[in-house]
């Protein structure tokens, strides 16, 4: 096994803001031979998060940031190869905090699960079927606690996230408005994603489309942006509404923090409630999510979409590319392991 290489991707140098291709390199590896109660993964799918910019920058995050020189830190599913350990065996599959890189030797504590959907495709455990579905369940159902009837408004409604969580308020009985980027994904919201309406943030007016397509106002917000949209739908905001913040694509840094209207005062006279999301909180809860997601999948009730690239040679341009909007659907790497 020692004579088996490994293509990784590492982490050359700290960003300010967004990675760009130029802070990663990607370098040729032994193998080690497994300690007693290790074993060997040939990763098969890596994943691209917009949370990674997040992961590599100096800033305070809510984790510590990849090492230089390290590999950078990713979650990938494959397939275990050999095997040391008795709870893992060859053969089964897996999904955890794995790396960008084509193999992986894990004692068990970077798994987050096997995945033992093997009726659905191994890169659903990735997205619909991993974190992204579990951010969109757990942060619509327990935060954004959606009653039938209510207006439940989405930013990156085509992204992995956001796609998932305006169709879970639809098995809520909710009514959606989904928020993208350009007619292709405004689009794609309406023709796959069954969001009721969808706004083209791009275009002009976006406070009098939301006025317009939300008259009783906004029930539930669902924010994966943060900046000049988020600030628009704060205006809109009903009484009692419940808003969840997911993440802050549209700012690049914030240090200095981003000059824009506040929203205390939307909170206190809708006596609205603003929840942070961080879909680690949930792991002990996770196998109900991903009982439940993958349910609605086989049952045709949640639609997916995936953008996948192949070759570890596009993982140093991906995260840029995913701040860029250049994916539609849920971003993914494949790799070939000779």
């Amino acid at each position: 096994m020692a004579k088996m290489s490994n293509r990784q991707v590492l982490l050359s140098a700290r960003p300010n803001g967004i990675p760009q291709a130029e802070h990663f390199n990607i370098v040729e590896t032994p193998i080690p031979e497994l300690a007693d109660r290790e074993f060997l993964v040939r990763n098969e799918f890596l994943s691209v998060e917009p949370a990674m910019r997040g992961w590599v920058n100096a800033v305070g995050n809510y984790s510590t940031p990849v090492g230089i020189g390290d590999v950078m830190r990713a979650f990938a599913a494959g397939t275990i190869v050999a095997s040391r350990h008795p709870g893992y065996a060859e053969g089964d599959k897996v999904m955890g905090m794995l790396g960008w890189q084509q193999f992986a030797v894990s004692d068990g504590v970077s798994i987050t699960r096997k995945v033992a959907e093997s009726d659905l495709p191994l890169s659903l455990s990735l997205g619909v079927l991993g974190l992204n579905g579990a951010t969109a369940y757990f942060g619509l159902l327990d935060l954004g606690a959606p009653r039938p009837g209510d207006t439940v408004v989405v930013s990156t409604a085509a992204g992995a996230v956001g796609s998932a969580v305006g169709q879970i308020a639809k098995l809520m009985g909710c009514r959606t408005v989904g928020i993208a980027g350009g007619p292709t994904k405004t689009r794609l919201c309406l023709d796959e994603f069954a969001y009721d309406e969808a706004i083209d943030y791009k275009g002009d007016g976006l406070v009098e489309k939301l006025t317009a397509v939300c008259p009783r106002g906004v029930d539930v917000y669902f924010d994966n942006t943060a900046g000049a949209i988020s600030d628009a739908v704060y205006a809109k905001l009903a009484i009692g509404a419940r808003v969840v913040v997911c993440g802050t694509a549209s700012v690049s840094s914030w240090d200095p923090p981003p000059l824009g209207p506040r929203v205390e005062r939307h909170l206190l006279v809708k006596r609205a409630r603003m929840s942070g999301l961080l879909v680690f909180d949930y792991a002990h809860r996770l196998d109900e999510a991903i009982g439940r997601l993958a349910g609605w999948v086989r049952d045709g009730k949640l639609q997916y979409r995936e953008d996948i690239e192949d070759g570890i040679e596009r993982c140093p341009d991906a995260i840029a590319g995913l701040y860029r909007g250049e994916n539609l659907g849920k971003k993914l790497i494949r790799i070939h392991s000779g």
